[in-house]
């Protein structure tokens, strides 16, 4: 007689027996009515699974409510079937696409006569929730491939016909329905739309079907859905604070950059704004400098052949902007990597050579698509603090701790201290032994370990050619940016004829690690910007003091004053204008400028300065008077210390 028992073991390795298959929703119940009200779904052997799934087999099982990461991205992947539900509810005739969920949402892109306007997304979003306060049960079914194209076919729904038809026919889709709405989706989701109680439709905007600029045009609607209301408001106030520090905006105000038609994607610096670019690309110079890097230059423009050995003719052609000279293919450098590669086999090396570290500020272009592109942050042009280190596979442990701990310390100096550290793991289409990945993912393990850091592990996520660290920087307003990594490359110098003869007089290839602290100096720029508010600290900013005269009176002092600065090395403004001192401080300290020094004649008569320091909330403070050689010493100990 065959047993039909299902031993369930909980998180707490608990057990519990039962005498028949049995599905999350009574595991749930089993355990109590609090919990059972709560489960937004299950976690079986891993797998996560709606609260309707039966279990049939012995299996380890996790509830999932509200309180889980899991049970966040099940609210948010149903509160974008509760808004198509809605959707055609009002609109009959629009056809649904695709909904996925997306960093703090969702999206759903619809096919329509017209576009919806912001005017729809408030009737969209009442409706959703009189769906939800309806408490809509959620059902799933599974059909074969052919019935599920049949059957969208005959509701008028040819985008998902078309989604399912690109599905072997041998497979059979699962179908998801709530009231009159069915839809086709993986899962799982949530019980029932009463579980969806806080969201909200954010904007709409185009979108291509399937992301193919030659298909038709969709209305893509955007949304946000959380567990508690506080969450949504934290999250809705910290995109209204990140709209006020939109780096395009401020790059206006402050008169840094513009972009223009004339060469999209690229960056036109104004002379404020190339002063931040030179006071990080000098920090970083010497960064290179006292960490045993060698500078180098390469061409920007490398014959095809080349590409065409690291792959990237064949494979990333589309995102490279190429030219032709005299019957030959060039393509325009997108990295700088196989240019190293080149410097290093412009002669022989020795295992005592190594490592050697080259750093470059390297000038890329990718053909990014113009729809991706957003301010300096998404670029067609930019520049790489890019570092490549030729070292011996005993070397990338040593290589990476150094490199985590100069990293760090380089955040700090630009005002990060919350980095987030994770490894990205071998993915499922690699080159090279499994066994060197191994050793790959190892070492770097190991490197952290040397350093006391914590880190996550981000498993098919790596390149193609090695394992990863990357660093993830928290700004000030609590969102993460990704800047630095850390990559072992087994691979590429090799595939362009890189060796050194090593201790026993074989010629064998380096491990290339490629490194970069900050990326894209234009992308780091506009999160400085950002960070910041404009605000940028002392050492960064512009203009670091701006000296006035209260009346004619005092203009000779004030060039003195500015001459003295100038001497000192700090980047100052004299504004002599004939202006009230009121409208000069206001007009200044929109500008985001430090110091603003007022010169009257009670400071022309003692040789002081009266200084007004930046506060950061858009106002100052006025400081003691004081001596200008106290100012001065003030300023550069400011300066000193990267406050």
């Amino acid at each position: 007689m065959v047993s039909n028992s299902v031993s369930i073991t909980l998180p707490d390795q608990s057990v519990r027996q039962f005498d028949h298959p049995v599905s999350v929703a009574e595991v749930a119940a089993s355990i109590g009515a609090g919990l059972a009200k709560a489960a937004l779904a299950g976690k079986v052997d891993g797998k996560l699974v709606d609260t309707s799934h039966v279990i049939s087999q012995d299996a380890a099982l996790a509830i999932v409510t509200d309180k889980d990461a899991d049970g966040l991205e099940v609210i948010r992947h149903s509160t974008a079937h509760l808004l198509a539900y809605a959707v055609k509810e009002l609109f009959p005739d629009a056809q649904v696409t695709i909904g996925p969920t997306i960093d703090n949402g969702f999206y759903y892109d619809f096919s329509y006569k017209r576009a919806f306007t912001p005017e729809d997304l408030v009737a969209i979003e009442k409706k959703m929730g009189e769906l939800a306060k309806q408490d809509i049960p959620v059902t799933r079914k599974v059909l074969p491939r052919d019935e599920a194209v049949k059957y969208f076919k005959g509701i008028g729904e040819a985008y998902k016909a078309e989604i399912i038809e690109s599905i072997p026919a041998d497979q059979a889709v699962s179908l998801y329905t709530e009231g009159a709405f069915t839809d086709l989706c993986r899962g799982p989701h949530v019980p029932s739309t009463g579980k969806l109680k806080v969201f909200k439709l954010m904007k709409v905007a185009g979108a291509y079907w399937r992301g193919d600029s030659k298909n038709e045009m969709l209305t893509r609607i955007y949304g946000t859905a959380w567990t508690k209301k506080e969450d949504q408001e934290a999250y809705l106030n910290m995109l209204e604070e990140a709209e006020k520090r939109d780096h395009r905006k401020l790059g206006k105000l402050l008169d840094l950059f513009h972009m223009q038609e004339e060469a999209p994607g690229m960056v036109f610096w104004h002379p404020k704004g190339w002063s931040i670019w030179q006071q990080v690309e000098q920090y970083l110079r010497k960064v290179y400098v006292d960490n045993g890097y060698q500078e180098i230059r390469c061409p920007q423009i490398l014959d095809r052949s080349l590409w065409e050995k690291t792959g990237h003719w064949d494979n990333y052609q589309d995102n490279m902007f190429t030219t032709q000279s005299e019957k030959h293919d060039y393509g325009i450098k997108p990295m700088n990597c196989p240019g190293h590669v080149l410097v290093f086999n412009s002669d022989l090396r020795s295992y005592r050579d190594l490592p050697l570290r080259y750093g470059e500020f390297g000038s890329c272009h990718r053909n990014e698509p113009s729809g991706a592109l957003h301010g300096i942050m998404r670029v067609r042009g930019f520049v790489q603090d890019d570092g490549h280190i030729f070292c011996t596979e005993e070397q990338i442990q040593s290589e990476c701790t150094n490199f985590n701990q100069l990293a760090l310390a380089v955040y700090k100096d630009f005002g990060f201290k919350d980095i987030a550290i994770k490894i990205a793991l071998r993915p499922d289409k690699c080159v090279g032994s499994d066994e060197t990945w191994d050793r790959a993912e190892e070492a770097l393990r190991n490197a952290l370990r040397a350093c006391a850091v914590a880190w996550e592990e981000l498993p098919g996520e790596g390149a193609f050619y090695g394992p990863k660290i990357e660093y993830h920087m928290k700004d000030s307003i609590g969102r993460s940016w990704q800047c630095g990594t850390m990559q072992v490359d087994y691979n590429t110098a090799g595939r362009l004829g890189g060796e050194y003869v090593d201790q026993h007089s074989n010629r064998v290839a380096p491990v290339m690690l490629h490194r970069a602290i900050v990326g894209s100096l234009e992308r780091f720029i506009g999160i400085l910007i950002e960070n910041h508010a404009g605000s940028l600290p002392l050492w960064l900013a512009p203009l670091q003091v701006v000296a006035m005269n209260v009346t004619e009176n005092q203009a000779a002092y004030v060039t003195e004053v500015v001459n003295a600065l100038k001497a000192a090395g700090i980047r100052v403004h004299a504004d002599l204008r004939n202006e009230k001192i009121s409208y000069k401080i206001r007009e200044y300290s929109v500008q985001k400028i430090p110091y603003l020094l007022v010169l009257g004649d009670k400071e022309k008569e003692a040789g002081t300065v009266t200084a007004r320091v930046r506060d950061g909330k858009g106002g100052g403070e006025n400081l003691p008077t004081m001596s200008l050689n106290e100012f001065i010493s003030r300023v550069k100990d400011e300066i000193a210390a990267k406050k």
